[in-house]
């Protein structure tokens, strides 16, 4: 199967500024004494198989060890609710690692599968903010930083050489909003906490 996607990441996670897990290749422990993190994509052009993609999102939300390199991730996937059925199967197969790609190489970290979900996913980009809205379960909108002595329209800050599927450069942000309900379980505000951004591009 050949497959190419292109598009935007955001992340948000619970540790306290930039993740340790990121920095270390995921071999530091993070800040609290579980790592909660929700991986957001927007595909802005995608092919998988000869079904295009386009224009379609994924979310991924993980509950993971403090150090996350140990494996034993609780995982949930959710698939954008405007996906037909081949979008939706194409956009699975690739977000859960099936068909290679920089998601199959978290596979074996993957201790057990929460569910997957078809839901509304409303995903959205402007300038340094970038928001995501999943169903009525998850709300994040994050800010790329910038040091305030360059003032609002300086450089972003970012990470360079990274081991990261999305990318190996990613923006430095920080939530403005980062809030869970009943996530399989699990509820949360992350409000201020880290968060990151790139774009992303996939092929096989």
């Amino acid at each position: 199967m050949t497959w190419n996607l292109s598009g935007t990441y955001l992340e948000s996670c619970n540790c306290d500024s930039v993740c340790p897990c990121t920095t270390s290749g995921m071999t530091a422990p993070a800040d609290h004494e579980r790592c909660q993190v929700t991986l957001a994509f927007h595909v802005d052009r995608g092919e998988v198989d000869g079904v295009d993609v386009s224009d379609r999102s994924v979310v991924v939300f993980a509950d993971t060890p403090r150090v996350m390199a140990e494996g034993g991730w609780q995982v949930a996937l959710y698939v954008d609710g405007s996906a037909d059925d081949s979008q939706a199967d194409a956009l699975g197969k690739v977000f859960s690692g099936q068909v290679g790609g920089p998601m199959a190489a978290l596979v074996p970290l993957i201790g057990e599968v929460l569910g997957v979900e078809r839901v509304p996913i409303e995903f959205r980009n402007d300038g340094r903010r970038h928001t995501v809205e999943v169903a009525d379960a998850i709300d994040i909108a994050i800010e790329d930083q910038v040091a305030p002595q360059f003032g609002e329209d300086g450089p972003v800050m970012g990470l360079t050489g990274m081991f990261h599927p999305a990318n190996s450069t990613l923006t430095i942000a920080r939530s403005t909003r980062a809030v869970g309900k009943g996530v399989h379980g699990r509820s949360w505000d992350f409000t201020g906490r880290n968060g990151h951004a790139a774009p992303f591009s996939w092929a096989t």
